[in-house]
């Protein structure tokens, strides 16, 4: 999962590099796989979360 928290942070990086030199397109792409990857990484620890509940009762 730090894998995919580390990607979200290189996208957001990128986007607001894009964003500041003006590139608003490819500033927006990569601010949806920013934000894309952030909530898959909160769904897997969710899931996680819960699957250890599960497995300790």
């Amino acid at each position: 999962m730090n894998n995919i928290l580390y990607y979200a942070v290189v996208f957001l990086v990128v986007a607001l590099v894009a964003a500041f030199l003006g590139f608003g397109g490819v500033a927006g792409t990569a601010m949806e796989g920013a934000r894309l990857l952030f909530w898959v990484a909160i769904i897997l620890f969710v899931v996680a979360l819960i699957a250890g509940v599960i497995r300790r009762a």
